[in-house]
């Protein structure tokens, strides 16, 4: 399909730079089959979904994967900004370098104290770079591995706030809490499950009470997310593949629910993503641990996701092209106008949608 049927006016002022207080108090358009619109709150969601639906969360945590670094070449240095993307094994990391042109394969990047003398080697993290790629996309394998490469990430990295919020301010310490579902457990993601950031303790314990369960997946988000659609076609454009996990404890649970008439309700487009990789063709939802790369665009069949509360998506984005495929192309179309005209707030730290499955 061509991208630009994806397009959409958006003005700047429409981008949320911060999330409201309470998170539940946040606005939730309600997207019905042909474009019935509703208006609501998050906290109306239990009234919203009928007792024996399953949510499906994504669990995991964002990491501070924004590291700035200098690489070292004979005599020369020049300092570059690295974005983590992907984990590819205990010392090895994929990355988006900033400004990769300053990069060749065998280069060694220093971060933190740039000293030679430094005293103590804790202080300072090396990697070098093993692998070129495109768009900026680099292999790095770092002097440390496991856990003591974590605890280093995590002393010297910075919280990866979108570009289109950290281009307009600096990253603070409320980040720290308000970029982390509160139920984030499973350390790897570069970028948040932003549909999970609008839940609350009371608002679990309200679904709770209506009926309706919840179930953990764990995919971690990269910085992927983040990237253009630069082609003109869908069929041109390439995902970069995420790490996720289904457990069997999981699958058998949704399957149940669903034998019992509950349908699924993905909360945010990695969860739906994770479930379409792991579902069979006859809706089976199977155990699921590896990488998945799924291109979810209009004319896609949905095998397990009924429902979804997603965010506002970026126009020619990947994941406006996944909910228009779910609720229609101009069905969002004509969402989107509203939540426009209507003041919904964008993005990351943006308002809900909850959209019923065409």
């Amino acid at each position: 399909m061509r991208v630009d049927l994806f397009d959409f006016d958006l003005p700047e002022t429409s981008i949320a730079l911060r999330p409201v207080e309470p998170r539940d108090a946040a606005r939730m358009l309600v997207v019905r089959p042909d474009a019935v619109l509703e208006d609501r709150v998050v906290r109306d969601l239990p009234g919203l979904l009928q007792p024996g639906d399953v949510l499906v969360l994504n669990d995991t945590k964002v990491i501070p994967s924004r590291l700035y670094g200098l690489r070292v070449r004979e005599e020369t240095a020049a300092r570059v900004e690295i974005m983590l993307h992907k984990r590819e094994g205990a010392d090895r990391w994929r990355a988006f370098a900033r400004p990769a042109k300053k990069l060749t394969i065998g280069d060694r990047i220093r971060f933190g104290d740039d000293s030679e003398s430094t005293v103590c080697e804790l202080v300072r993290l090396d990697a070098e770079v093993v692998e070129k790629g495109e768009g900026g996309d680099v292999a790095l394998r770092f002097s440390f591995s496991g856990a003591f490469l974590d605890e280093a990430i995590a002393r010297l990295g910075e919280l990866p706030l979108p570009p289109y919020i950290a281009g307009k301010r600096p990253t603070d310490d409320k980040d720290l809490n308000d970029y982390q579902t509160v139920y984030a457990k499973d350390e790897g993601a570069v970028a948040a499950p932003t549909a999970g950031l609008h839940f609350t303790e009371d608002l679990f314990r309200r679904l709770d009470e209506r009926g309706i369960t919840r179930q953990f997946v764990t995919l971690h988000v990269g910085a992927g997310t983040f990237l253009p659609v630069k082609a003109d076609d869908t069929n041109e454009h390439r995902m970069h593949a995420e790490w996720g996990s289904v457990s069997t404890e999981t699958a058998q649970a949704l399957n149940e629910a669903r034998a019992r008439g509950g349908r699924i309700v993905a909360v945010g487009t990695t969860s739906l993503r994770l479930l379409e990789s792991a579902a069979q063709d006859d809706g089976t939802i199977a155990p699921f641990s590896g990488d998945t790369a799924i291109f979810i665009t209009p004319g896609y069949r949905f095998k397990a996701v009924d429902v979804l509360m997603t965010n506002f998506h970026l126009p020619r984005s990947t994941l406006f092209m996944l909910v228009s495929a779910f609720a229609g192309l101009d069905c969002m179309r004509t969402a989107y106008a509203h939540a426009v005209e209507a003041g919904y707030r964008f993005y990351s730290y943006g308002d809900a949608s909850l959209l019923f499955r065409r």
